[in-house]
């Protein structure tokens, strides 16, 4: 094979734009990985030659189709679906289904193209996908959800296998979502066997999953602070967002002794100086997933300050979880956490931070965890239903959270041995270096495909 030349970030970046035109998500979250990826690779001869990197940023396939589905008024609604089939070398693709009214393919690539790194860092062997639909299941009926998602379902599920592509819930799609889909796969192929997770449990789904992404960001973050010689304890941290992902990791934070004094959603934010205990996480998870309620509510029953169309980052703080959605901490909004004391950023969300936000982050050297190993808890226990399913053995919640706990170590081990330089752990560089060597090798034992 003959021998390439060095291959430039520049360079890179270049072509990456041309073949996506117009994908802003998707050439941020290939960016922030290529930057520290070609310089590893450079000394690497079998990676650059074989091109690893242009074909892991290209997906294996891109599905695009309609939805057609009737509302409660009887009229003919019409949306798009996606699923992006990214890379299947270490296993079946796997990743979430989003509903939301500006889903797009640059978003969708951005978060399959994440999730290939994700996966990896598991452990577990899981490939890398990414789905959904424009459609907004807020403000719609039981019967009107149901009606899209069956017809969903009627598209996806020719490429869907519990050996092939095994999607799950994300925004938008939760437990009723799931159900309704996997009902309709059911239909269709009158099989019964784990081609989603995210079930509830009286049809194969996992104790802790809807916990598993804020639990393991909070598990991570502790590991990081443990490995400091520090801890959360007493540790006054901010949360942005009021989904599964910040409502359990603001659960699992304070069992561990922090203290969390925000929470957000669309119309703004709540600041309650005293913290989050059990009562007011029951009375803000019943708002959100039953009553569907606004966050202006909480401070009604328990007092605090709400701020309308505002994010918590000038709150001062020690610890900061953004769980909200991607580029939610700009560069401003940096400067302001460190100005403020905070100490350290775990993202809850997928790329939640700007790219100017992590340039401020990384010149002042605070401790980051990246969602690809932060957020990673969610798909970790997708993997563990998976092979519960596969099994048809089930294991207790005390078993779910212990074996997190544990993919979460060792997720923290990973960032640590290629991360770790002159006393200072970079765990973005650490968790994009373990988790493209897995991938990398697998395709390059493949041969060209």
């Amino acid at each position: 094979m003959p021998r390439r030349k060095k291959l430039s970030l520049d360079t890179f970046m270049e072509g990456l734009a041309r073949r996506n035109p117009g994908e802003t998500e998707f050439h941020q979250a290939v960016c922030e990985v290529a930057r520290i990826i070609i310089p590893y690779a450079q000394d690497k001869p079998h990676y650059i030659d074989a091109q690893i990197l242009e074909r892991i940023t290209e997906p294996d396939r891109t599905l695009s189709f309609r939805v057609a589905w009737q509302d409660d008024g009887g009229n003919i609604r019409v949306n798009r679906g996606f699923r992006i089939q990214f890379s299947n070398a270490i296993g079946p693709y796997k990743g979430g289904l989003r509903f939301h009214r500006d889903l797009n393919l640059s978003v969708l690539k951005f978060l399959g193209f994440e999730q290939i790194f994700k996966n990896s860092l598991t452990t577990l062997p899981l490939g890398a996908g990414k789905g959904g639909a424009d459609f907004n299941p807020k403000g719609k009926s039981d019967g009107e959800v149901m009606r899209f998602c069956q017809a969903f379902m009627t598209e996806l599920y020719h490429h869907l296998g519990p050996e092939m592509d095994i999607p799950a819930g994300d925004i938008g799609v939760g437990a009723r979502e799931i159900s309704y889909l996997f009902g309709q796969y059911k239909r269709l192929t009158r099989q019964f066997n784990g081609v989603l997770t995210g079930k509830s449990l009286e049809f194969g789904g996992s104790h802790i999953r809807k916990e598993a992404t804020g639990y393991g960001c909070a598990y991570l973050l502790k590991q990081a602070l443990n490995h400091r010689h520090d801890s959360l304890d007493g540790k006054t941290c901010l949360v942005s967002g009021s989904g599964n992902v910040a409502l359990y990791c603001a659960q699992k934070l304070t069992a561990l002794g922090a203290r969390v004094v925000t929470l957000s959603d669309s119309s703004g934010f709540i600041h309650d100086p005293e913290g989050l205990n059990a009562e007011k996480l029951a009375f803000v998870m019943d708002l959100k997933f039953h009553r569907r309620g606004k966050l202006g509510e909480y401070v009604k029953k328990f007092g605090g300050t709400f701020h309308p169309d505002q994010k918590p980052w000038g709150v001062p703080c020690q610890l900061a979880l953004p769980c909200a959605t991607q580029n939610e901490i700009d560069g401003d909004d940096a400067r302001t956490l460190i100005k403020n004391g905070c100490i350290a950023i775990a993202e809850g969300a997928n790329m939640p931070v700007t790219s100017k936000g992590y340039d401020v982050i990384k010149r002042a050297k605070i401790l980051y965890l990246p969602g690809k190993a932060a957020n990673a808890g969610g798909v970790a226990v997708s993997g563990l239903e998976m092979s519960q399913n596969s099994t048809r053995l089930y294991w207790s919640a005390e078993e779910m959270d212990h074996r997190l706990e544990n993919i979460m170590e060792k997720i923290h081990l990973q960032c640590l041995n290629h991360g770790s330089e002159n006393g200072y752990v970079d765990y973005v560089r650490g968790a994009n270096i373990a988790g493209f060597i897995k991938v990398a090798d697998a395709m390059l034992a493949y041969g060209v495909l």
